[in-house]
């Protein structure tokens, strides 16, 4: 099949950034999305041309890393879907296809496809974490938990931090990215003793990173690759306002 490829190239940070368009023929149907960028790059760079910087580890959706807006969409047009799971099958043969960086204040473009996405590792680092005795591990039974609140608990650890729901967002909220992480931690008992503190802590770090607020849309769950529930946001509210008012 022949694409043609209508691609953001932005040299740095810095740089006034356009739009560039590229033809390929011989695109197999097989390829994934990000083994038609490396088709495409492995011609520009026999054309003596630089090649697309994108951002790419494990190919396999676990990661987060190959976030890329595809033709309006944050992963594509497919629900439940990373780039590196998307696949050229579905598009058409001669469609041109729109590729483009994450747009967000809080994710800058570093080249090209590639933004810096840290803003969640230092959310992360505010308070995304528990505080326990490492040594000898407790017997798995000693601390019960519900299914109920397991199964929860686990759907929002899913979350693979791709930053989907801040590109989804028109507000560039990271409220379904936080809240899948208050969740995965304030539903088991280990994650009590700092929720206070955490949720108060992770929320501030998103408001002092340039993070906007949430206006419910729920274009954050359409398209999170995870089918993340923007019910975890609710949960997240409610901690954050007991946490407020116990101060």
């Amino acid at each position: 099949m022949k694409v043609k490829l209508k691609i953001w190239r932005q040299k740095d940070a810095k740089a006034k950034g356009k739009f560039e368009t590229y033809s390929l023929d011989n695109v197999s149907v097989e390829m994934s999305f990000l083994e038609m960028l490396d088709y495409l790059n492995s011609q520009l760079i026999t054309e003596g041309k630089e090649p697309v910087a994108y951002e790419h580890d494990c190919r396999e959706g676990i990661c987060g890393c190959c976030g890329l807006y595809i033709n309006g969409r944050p992963h594509g047009l497919l629900s439940k879907t990373t780039t590196c799971e998307l696949y050229m099958r579905e598009f058409r043969d001669g469609e041109t296809i729109t590729i483009e960086p994450w747009r967000a204040a809080s994710f800058p473009v570093i080249k090209d496809l590639m933004v810096e996405r840290n803003a969640f590792d230092k959310i992360m680092q505010a308070g995304g974490f528990i505080s326990v005795n490492a040594g000898q591990a407790q017997d798995a039974n000693a601390i019960p938990v519900s299914k109920v609140n397991a199964d929860e608990a686990f759907d929002a650890a899913s979350c693979i931090g791709c930053g989907a729901c801040v590109a989804a967002c028109k507000n560039s909220s990271a409220m379904l990215f936080i809240a899948a992480k208050v969740s995965q931690l304030s539903l088991f008992p280990q994650g009590k003793i700092e929720a206070k503190e955490r949720v108060k802590k992770m929320v501030d770090k998103m408001d002092e990173l340039g993070f906007g607020s949430c206006t419910n849309t729920r274009a954050c769950e359409a398209e999170c690759p995870k089918g993340i529930s923007i019910s975890h946001i609710a949960r997240l509210n409610r901690e954050f306002i007991t946490a407020k008012i116990s101060d």
